[in-house]
């Protein structure tokens, strides 16, 4: 049996993977920015140090006139995007072994609570700044519809449904405990963190300090990925694909 010598090709080798690559920098980034966000977005609401439940009321005069605030609030909104591309990574990093399940349905569980965090965070707070435009009469004259707003009447309940997304993290938190994927006390700060990010509002020295264990967390997995990006080579996966073609190829031709 004849077969022909497949070449060499070192050059498609050792060129760096463009799209992997990217995606790689991306995931790292949204890592670190996922939780940097939440870090300013907490640490900019006004009475910081104070820890007391807010009513519905109180919730709507914070944000009447506040534009760091609103702009905080439209930080959160769009790093729901984030959120997704960070429960993905997790889940990927759970794909085998003990913590499978956990991955998959914590994941399952992160996302649906990101997209109704992203529900919430439009009709309770991106609405309030559109209001800064009216005066302070025709303000007060609208305040009973906001409370019914605020208080979640009607299908604003289904905003409820954002718990969903600590307690997705907290399952991958629990899966990459029991498989080992990371240590101990990388794992602890993102269940500690995905728990105490969802005190209620008029804690957020409590969501500020979850926060930042979320950083800790996901931190060094965001530079491990950047470490990983310069061993990527370009066409080594079609390579291998080629070399499968050729051999089963070679394989079928006749004896001589």
């Amino acid at each position: 049996m004849t077969t022909k010598t497949l070449p060499a090709t070192p050059r498609t080798l050792s060129q760096p993977d463009p799209i992997e690559r990217a995606r790689r920098l991306g995931t790292a980034a949204a890592l670190v920015i996922m939780p940097a966000i939440f870090v300013f977005a907490f640490g900019t609401h006004p009475g910081l140090g104070g820890v007391r439940l807010l009513e519905p009321a109180d919730l709507i005069l914070r944000a009447r006139g506040n534009p760091v605030l609103q702009f905080a609030h439209a930080l959160v909104t769009l790093n729901t995007a984030l959120l997704v591309v960070v429960a993905l990574h997790l889940q990927s990093l759970l794909r085998a072994g003990r913590g499978a399940w956990a991955g998959l349905v914590g994941g399952a569980m992160a996302v649906l609570g990101a997209c109704l965090l992203a529900a919430d965070k439009g009709a309770l707070c991106l609405t309030m700044s559109a209001l800064d435009a009216v005066d302070d009469r025709t303000f007060s004259a609208m305040m009973p519809g906001l409370m019914a707003i605020f208080d979640k009447q009607g299908w604003v309940v289904l905003v409820w449904g954002m718990v969903l997304l600590p307690l997705g993290v907290a399952v991958q938190a629990v899966g990459l405990m029991r498989s080992g994927a990371w240590p101990i006390w990388q794992a602890g700060a993102l269940l500690a963190g995905s728990l105490l990010i969802a005190a209620p509002d008029g804690m957020e020295i409590v969501n500020l300090g979850a926060a930042l264990a979320l950083l800790v967390a996901l931190a060094p997995q965001a530079v491990s990925l950047l470490r990983d990006t310069s061993s990527i080579k370009r066409g080594l996966a079609a390579s291998r694909c080629r070399d499968c073609r050729y051999r089963r190829a070679a394989a079928t031709l006749p004896s001589r």
